[in-house]
């Protein structure tokens, strides 16, 4: 089971990773945040397997707020915008779902997850 929280200032794009989530079964989507800093202290108490983040939004760019966590968990940036993609990759980022997301997409995405976690988890035992 992925454990996973979601960041985007948009509540209806929120409301669309819940519904995908719910479709997921690896996936638990612990929590949804509309402001970086919320979601920053939930992550300093409670380390998440996984964060789907937007990029642009009011208060912080989701490139810098991801650099700025301290135990990074994995990331798939969700956007609107294509120009940020060499940004998410140089942070490692697991996938780069371009707004509208399809579930089909987001499903190949969280695959991606969870197989890059079970790799990582079978390095640790």
């Amino acid at each position: 089971m992925i454990n996973c929280i979601a960041l985007d200032d948009e509540p209806i794009a929120l409301e669309i990773i819940k519904v995908y989530c719910e479709k997921t079964p690896s996936l638990n989507l612990v929590k949804v945040f509309t402001q970086a800093s919320k979601a920053k202290k939930y992550l300093r108490k409670y380390p998440v397997d996984l964060l789907f983040l937007d990029i642009q939004m009011p208060d912080v760019n989701g490139v810098d707020f991801y650099k700025s966590i301290v135990r990074k968990p994995l990331v798939i940036f969700t956007t609107a915008h294509l120009k940020y993609a060499v940004e998410a990759f140089e942070v490692s980022a697991i996938d780069y779902l371009i707004k509208p997301i399809n579930l089909e997409r987001f499903t190949e995405a969280c695959t991606k997850a969870l197989n890059t976690l079970n790799t990582k988890r079978n390095h640790h035992s």
